[in-house]
């Protein structure tokens, strides 16, 4: 398995794309806390390939409030309980959000695993894509982006002005 990495600049900052063959396995800002070392990322090359190129489009169609749904091939790899909680982000619909608590109910656990919860959600490896931004605190506030919570605000305000204008 090969690991290639490749940049991207964005609105909200430069994103760091990594792939592992034929599958996306790595979406991180470039200055995000658990932000992996340079040589997992892996080596940048010119020949971008078909996966790299489809993220870097569909994350611009995102940015632009173009696109809700990702359809791209992703490699999760992190231990049993983080993919779990991972695959429960991805079910979280465009344009919605859901406390870490809430969270824990829908996947079977007790609202008290919130905080194990939060710590898999600020450890996704595919941020964006896997959206972990659409997860907030159970009063409703914004809390624990490993992007930083300007980026969360600014990602879910893309989310709400996509779908406001349909509202009217």
């Amino acid at each position: 398995m090969m690991t290639l990495g490749y940049l991207l600049s964005s609105p909200l900052g430069s994103i760091a794309l990594r792939a592992d063959d034929d599958a996306l396995t790595g979406v991180f800002f470039v200055d995000q806390k658990y932000f992996p070392s340079l040589q997992l990322i892996g080596e940048q090359h010119e020949d971008v390939p078909r996966v790299i190129a489809q993220a870097r489009e569909q994350l611009r169609e995102f940015f632009a409030g173009e696109r809700r749904v990702f359809d791209l091939p992703l490699r999760l790899n992190g231990t049993a309980f983080q993919v779990r909680v991972w695959e429960e982000l991805s079910r979280i619909p465009y344009g919605e959000v859901v406390s870490y608590g809430n969270m824990a109910k829908n996947m079977g656990l007790s609202g008290g695993h919130s905080r194990a919860v939060g710590t898999a959600n600020g450890r996704n490896p595919i941020s964006i894509i896997v959206p972990c931004h659409r997860v907030i605190g159970g009063s409703g506030d914004l809390t624990g982006y490993a992007g930083g919570l300007d980026r969360k605000r600014a990602l879910l305000a893309v989310e709400s002005a996509a779908i406001m204008p349909q509202l009217f």
